[in-house]
């Protein structure tokens, strides 16, 4: 990025109401807080599961922190599916551009070419 180009300034009066109220979210102290907040609810889900009788049909149900784990294994192995799949199915860049109207040259005296000195 060059010297000359500035980042916008939002005003929070100019934003919607939504993005008024999500404003909070840009200190990342307060990301953190939801992290760790997160963090503990995980555990007291996961001590909670200790503390009561489970009626099952399969005995591995039985063991305590089953659910957590199986979830987290789960979500792992989504990740790494998605992961093998995009080598798969991954395109080039340029996989549509023949028959693709964004492909098309735009003609030269419309571009308003502008010289950046540096």
């Amino acid at each position: 990025m060059s010297k000359d180009m500035k980042i916008p300034e939002t005003e929070p009066s100019n934003l919607p109401w939504l993005g008024r109220k999500l404003l909070w979210l840009d200190s990342i102290k307060n990301v953190d807080r939801i992290v760790y907040a997160l963090f503990i609810v995980c555990a007291g889900l996961l001590a909670a599961d200790f503390m009561y009788h489970k009626h099952s049909y399969l005995d591995i149900e039985d063991i305590p922190g089953f659910y957590a784990a199986y979830g987290f294994f789960m979500c792992a192995a989504l990740v790494v599916c998605a992961r093998a799949l995009q080598v798969l199915l991954k395109r080039d860049e340029d996989y549509y551009a023949p028959k693709d109207v964004a492909s098309e040259a735009y003609p030269e005296d419309q571009m308003n070419r502008e010289t950046i000195n540096d």
